[in-house]
């Protein structure tokens, strides 16, 4: 005979009879209180994700030092961005900021492509500030010679950078979102090393616009009587494209070249028909660039939005706000 199996020897691999306790199948017996609890602390989570960030996770975030880096980096690249933009856009050279942030993508792009597939350990600001002062020395030379107008210059070379990038991108697979992100602004973390680049280079190029000031404006906007006063209008023109070739490099790679070409023309944009000396000009740009900068983050915390986008949004909606006080302003 065969002995009697046991429970134990009739239930399935790793069951054992205390497993068997079934629930009551009425509903009389609710469930303990501690799963009442469980749900709704889910529903609570539920509802705080559908409700979007609040302004204590913003908080907590920023005393973790998690957002203060990119609120602050992107507070002064608007606003050294902003100084220069007064001089790109009275100087009718907008397109020439777009062109040079392109560049400078290109070489943070190539940057990560040589260190991936060459072991080439190439810091991506220096790669960006190599391109973006190539880009700029390349459309300072005579294009009249070769019969073509300087705007097809410039459209040659945001082209081709814009062109280069997404295909040396398309090589680095891995860091694709840090290509993403040079190309369209999706800077949700800045690197230290980026945010005192940006202090370091923004406080240099403000410090040499306020003791090169004079000979700036007279060379930009009156070449022939800043010769008269001997006045190197050649150089000073090469230090102030030298400024915004460096500048927009660095912010280039911490930023993104979408909020940067937005922080070169929109705050000037909003503040010139507003005001009527040059200085205030220079201020109000300044102010709002970086007001973009820092409230463009917010923004895109708290409805979460890509950041460059965001920002150049913001800069954007602030333009359009002070459209009638400078509409006002002209009519006087």
């Amino acid at each position: 005979m065969t002995p009697p199996r046991t429970a134990d020897q009739e239930l399935p691999p790793g069951l054992s009879p205390d497993d068997l306790i079934l629930a009551p199948a009425s509903s009389a017996n609710p469930p303990p209180a501690r799963d009442e609890h469980v749900h709704e602390a889910i529903r609570a989570h539920e509802l705080q994700e559908q409700a979007g960030p609040s302004w204590a996770d913003f908080a907590q975030g920023w005393d973790r030092g998690i957002y203060r880096d990119p609120v602050v980096c992107g507070g002064l690249a608007g606003l050294v961005l902003g100084l220069l933009g007064v001089f790109i856009v009275l100087r009718r050279a907008v397109f020439v900021t777009a062109a040079v942030s392109q560049a400078a993508g290109l070489g943070v792009a190539l940057a990560f492509y040589l260190a991936i597939h060459h072991a080439l350990d190439v810091p991506p600001v220096l790669a960006a500030l190599v391109l973006g002062v190539t880009a700029t020395v390349s459309l300072a030379l005579p294009v009249h010679k070769l019969r073509l107008p300087r705007e097809s210059a410039l459209g040659l070379c945001f082209i081709a950078a814009s062109a280069l990038a997404v295909l040396v991108g398309d090589r680095i697979s891995q860091e694709a979102h840090d290509v993403a992100g040079i190309l369209f602004g999706t800077a949700v973390l800045v690197r230290r090393t980026d945010l005192w680049a940006v202090g370091i280079v923004g406080g240099v190029t403000t410090l040499v616009v306020a003791v090169f000031y004079r000979g700036l404006v007279f060379a930009g906007f009156d070449p022939e009587g800043a010769k008269v006063q001997k006045l190197p209008v050649r150089g000073l023109n090469l230090l102030f494209w030298a400024l915004v070739a460096i500048e927009v490099s660095v912010a280039t790679r911490a930023l993104g070249a979408l909020p940067v070409f937005a922080f070169a023309v929109i705050p000037a944009m909003a503040a010139l028909p507003l005001v009527r000396r040059l200085p205030y000009a220079l201020v109000g740009a300044a102010l709002i660039g970086g007001l973009s900068g820092a409230l463009g983050y917010l923004f895109a915390f708290f409805f979460q939005f890509p950041v460059g986008a965001s920002q150049a949004a913001v800069a954007v909606a602030i333009w359009l706000v002070t459209l009638p006080f400078g509409a006002l302003g002209r009519s006087r």
